[in-house]
């Protein structure tokens, strides 16, 4: 799918988030640390689970809508089960088999091992994968490209 063809930008933008990309993802880490139960992966989908202990739900709340505000092409949901919290990472139907936004779905099945490598990890395992990543001159909107684009 060429990217400018999706309705839906797969950009992560974070000009109006209270933290930045490096906070974003240490605060993941210890998320990750107190209340990580484990993880699944489907074509369409990344289901994180946490323990539900005082405040996860709350947290992990936070956390989807902070994220659905930088990256409109996913869904986030967050559901209860037994004595667990899920966050469920979707790709959108509109945007569908983009190549970047299930690349980037990858990178949140693998974010409990990747995480404490930050942005400049990730920047490097999506070169590993054949994409180069860009980023607006503030720093604040990051956008996925096959390294061969011109873009």
């Amino acid at each position: 799918m060429d990217i400018s063809a999706s309705a839906t930008p797969i950009v992560c933008d974070m000009t109006d988030a209270s933290d930045t990309a490096e906070e974003r993802m240490a605060e993941y880490g210890r998320l990750f640390d107190q209340a990580l139960t484990g993880r699944e992966r489907t074509d369409e989908s990344v289901r994180l689970r946490f323990r539900a202990d005082d405040g996860i739900e709350g947290w992990v709340r936070d956390l989807a809508a902070r994220e659905k505000a930088c990256y409109p092409f996913y869904d986030f949901a967050v559901r209860t089960a037994a004595d667990e919290v899920w966050l469920e990472v979707s790709v959108l139907e509109a945007v569908g088999g983009d190549d970047v936004a299930r690349t980037l779905l990858d990178e949140y099945y693998n974010a409990p091992d990747t995480v404490a490598a930050g942005v400049a990890g990730m920047e490097q395992r999506l070169t590993d994968r054949g994409w180069k990543l860009t980023t607006n001159p503030a720093g604040t909107v990051m956008q996925a490209h096959p390294a061969t684009s011109d873009a």
